[in-house]
């Protein structure tokens, strides 16, 4: 019977620790998955993998392997002890039962597949699938109101994810069940999207505040107007205050991302110069030249 050096297949020393295995199954499970890989071993080295993550990563079946001492490295002569059950020694093809998943020499370890429940049945080992995790770009507009998308997962299964109002960079949607198949009955992984908002031309984000410019008439900068702002929530009337310059931002309170508390609204004032397409016009900008004592670029 061929040995498996489960720590082998799972690419680690044999007195790793408990997170280190599973972030090894973890990296290794998702090169050889069967839906994702192209190795043409792809499904056996996946379902070793299981196998010796099923061993290594409960604690008396970790003992109970560990016991072979000085023996573990008699590779294809292994025998096992008599104590380790009947089942299995008949072989199957590729060296696995296709009934529970497992190998020859597992099944020689712990049964055929099976484990004995605390009521004295008989139950597979199951094997819950593996979380995945994927990113997802979602606008400013849509973290503020909230939106529902269609995603394509590899395959070509569609999903249709729900964008929550107010989610911001870093924060992840799961998606239950979608992740990796279980093995043996066992429920499937989940699927993680991590969220980034995307800025665009006319807004910006930074936390949950948005930043977005407004441009003004040079006489609205200078008089002082109240002017119509359209924000992510509709139109609003802003008061610019006298004498004011390219740059100056305004604070609109709580019209930023929703929440708990709410993000905040910059508007951030740009000053628009008119253009001079007739000698009326620019004969007023000569007038003032005259009447300003004015330099744009004095410090």
């Amino acid at each position: 019977m061929e040995y498996k050096d489960y720590y082998k297949i799972l690419g680690v020393e044999r007195d790793a620790s408990e997170a280190d295995i599973k972030k090894s199954y973890r990296r290794l499970a998702r090169k050889y998955h069967p839906d994702v890989s192209k190795e043409p071993d792809a499904e056996k080295r996946f379902k070793e993998l299981g196998e010796a993550y099923e061993v290594l990563k409960d604690e008396q079946k970790r003992q109970s392997y560990d016991q072979l001492g000085a023996n573990w490295k008699a590779g294809q002569d292994f025998n096992p002890p008599p104590e380790w059950g009947s089942a299995g020694f008949g072989g199957h093809a590729g060296g696995f039962n296709s009934a529970s998943g497992f190998s020859d020499f597992f099944e020689s370890m712990f049964g055929s597949g099976f484990s004995q429940s605390a009521g004295g049945g008989q139950h597979a080992f199951r094997q819950a699938g593996q979380d995945q995790s994927a990113k997802i770009d979602v606008s400013i507009r849509d973290a503020f109101n909230g939106a529902s998308r269609t995603i394509r997962l590899a395959g070509g299964k569609s999903l249709q994810v729900k964008i929550p109002k107010g989610i911001t960079t870093g924060k992840k949607i799961r998606l239950s069940g979608q992740g990796g198949p279980g093995m043996n009955g066992g429920a499937n992984g989940d699927l993680y999207l991590e969220v980034n908002v995307v800025n665009d031309a006319e807004l910006e984000l930074k936390g949950k505040d948005v930043y977005m410019n407004v441009n003004i008439a040079p006489w609205e900068a200078a008089l002082g107007e109240k002017i119509p702002v359209t924000t992510l929530d509709g139109q609003v009337e802003i008061k610019i205050p006298a004498n004011s310059k390219s740059g100056r931002k305004m604070r609109l309170t709580g019209k930023g991302l929703p929440g708990t508390p709410a993000g905040d609204l910059y508007v951030n004032l740009v000053i628009a110069t008119p253009v001079a397409d007739n000698d009326e016009q620019k004969e007023f900008y000569q007038q003032m030249k005259s009447k300003f004592s004015f330099d744009p670029r004095a410090k």
